[in-house]
């Protein structure tokens, strides 16, 4: 009976009160920028901390955060400078977020300095201190999943994003047996320590996964991907017919957790994934990437005030040849909009490119670039797409530094000024298994992709080429990708 009381525990998103009002006041601000603007002119980056993870590759070794060189002056320009082990096996690091960032720039007391580090398996969440050495960042706490699970009753900790009230905030995508009505959202306190759930109870929707909130319209919106007993194992189409991935939207009221809308995007929307509101706090549009559906999805508030979408980008699935399907889905698993708002960027991680849209008009995105980095469908591989004219055809992807590209892209970040886009190869250990083997035998790496920002484009960085086949303890696989100084993924301004 006490851990079904435990489980009830809920924790209230309290009011942090400063004298200043985001970052406008006369004195001392707080971590990040007053607005996305601000955030473009900020400084160039030179670290790049990267999630690497031995997890699911058979090694036993276990996920570290790697520190990454990106200065072009420096020596070690494109090398992992740094790698900092976590002391369990099996944890699969996956996505991070900060303990602070620009939602609570009004707040001279706030501080960006904790790398948040969910273990998308284990349940155990890492808190990094980049702040004493951000050259070589330190462990500064463990969240044991006994303590969640105790306290919330949630497990497969995801999406890590700070609140203007100093807690922390971490979408759940279920129980501790992988049962997908069992997700929620964690909160943690500004020293780490389990509060309980965010939502209300009983306004906790079936899947969960990402999700991003927009105060101004006090609304936050969360996807869906499946039950972690199911995805956990690798991708089945069949569970997709047998309910076991989601195809829904979810709004909530912000900040008080209760659920109010929930949105079906039917066929055109199977698992949606990665969810941003537009950077501007005063709008009321975004998108999320249908992973499966392989579609970007636009949401936006309707006259009525309820919250309506439709599909703005569509990537056709391609017709192949000796593969495990007849037709073959772009699979967009990541995606994200510069600060300016002018440019949304997704990938294709089964087909193998890297798209860039301009969205000034967030109704009629145009395409403005384009690069092949990969996928099952280059030179050399026994997959082959079949065009209309029933020609066949294969992608070009050119090698970086003499090596070949490995896999297909994946999680990707953008420079804050918008020129340098980053990316990285790996989605998760199960599903790089199943369709980039290659990936657990020779690792991952990272690219940087050099943008056009004035008319549109994509080109490949020729001397960048980070290796992650080359590691000390054998090949790993890297996967997000976070600025000591925040990003456009990790911030949001209130």
């Amino acid at each position: 009976m006490a851990t079904d009381v435990a489980v009830l525990k809920h924790g209230e998103v309290g009011e942090k009160v400063t004298n200043q009002s985001n970052g406008h006041g006369c004195c001392k601000s707080g971590p990040g920028y007053a607005t996305p603007l601000e955030a473009m002119s900020g400084p160039t980056e030179t670290l790049l901390y990267v999630t690497a993870l031995y997890s699911g590759t058979g090694k036993e070794k276990p996920d570290y955060l790697a520190t990454v060189d990106v200065n072009p002056s420096s020596p070690t320009y494109s090398k992992v400078i740094h790698r900092l082990p976590v002391p369990n096996l099996g944890d699969e690091l996956h996505h991070s977020g900060w303990n602070a960032c620009s939602s609570c720039h009004g707040d001279p007391s706030a501080d960006r300095r904790y790398l948040i580090l969910p273990s998308l398996v284990s349940g155990r969440i890492y808190v990094v201190d980049t702040k004493t050495n951000p050259r070589s960042p330190s462990l500064h706490k463990v969240v044991e999943p006994e303590d969640v699970i105790g306290k919330t009753g949630l497990a497969y900790p995801h999406t890590t994003h700070c609140l203007a009230s100093g807690d922390i905030m971490i979408s759940c995508l279920g129980d501790k047996d992988g049962n997908a009505a069992g997700n929620g959202f964690l909160l943690l306190d500004s020293e780490f320590n389990v509060k309980g759930r965010w939502e209300k109870p009983g306004h906790s929707p079936l899947f969960g996964y990402d999700y991003w909130y927009q105060p101004r319209h006090k609304t936050m919106i969360s996807t869906s991907w499946g039950a972690p007993a199911a995805f956990t194992k690798g991708f089945n189409l069949q569970d997709v017919s047998d309910g076991f991935y989601g195809r829904h939207l979810h709004v909530y009221n912000w900040p008080e957790g209760e659920l109010r809308q929930t949105l079906d995007l039917g066929q055109s929307g199977l698992i949606p994934l990665e969810i941003r509101f537009l950077h501007d706090p005063s709008k009321d549009t975004g998108f999320v990437g249908c992973a499966l559906s392989s579609n970007m999805v636009r949401f936006f508030k309707a006259e009525d005030g309820s919250w309506s979408h439709e599909v703005a980008i569509s990537v056709e699935p391609l017709k192949v040849q000796n593969w495990i399907l007849p037709e073959m889905p772009g699979l967009i698993t990541d995606f994200l909009i510069s600060l300016d708002d002018r440019f949304l960027y997704f990938v294709n991680w089964l087909h193998g490119d890297i798209r860039q849209y301009n969205i000034e008009d967030p109704k009629n995105p145009v395409l403005a670039g384009q690069v092949w980095v990969g996928g099952l469908l280059r030179k050399g591989s026994p997959i082959v797409a079949i065009a209309e004219d029933g020609n066949t055809w294969q992608s070009d992807i050119p090698e970086v530094q003499g090596n070949k590209l490995r896999g297909g892209p994946q999680m990707i970040q953008l420079s804050l000024d918008g020129k340098r886009l980053y990316v990285t190869n790996s989605l998760f250990s199960a599903w790089d298994k199943q369709f980039y083997p290659e990936l657990l035998e020779k690792g991952s790496h990272m690219l940087q992709i050099d943008v056009d920002t004035e008319h549109g484009g994509l080109k490949i960085n020729p001397n960048f080429f980070v290796d992650f086949g080359a590691e000390p303890d054998g090949p790993s696989l890297a996967h997000e990708m976070r600025y000591p100084g925040g990003d456009c993924t990790s911030d949001i301004w209130i």
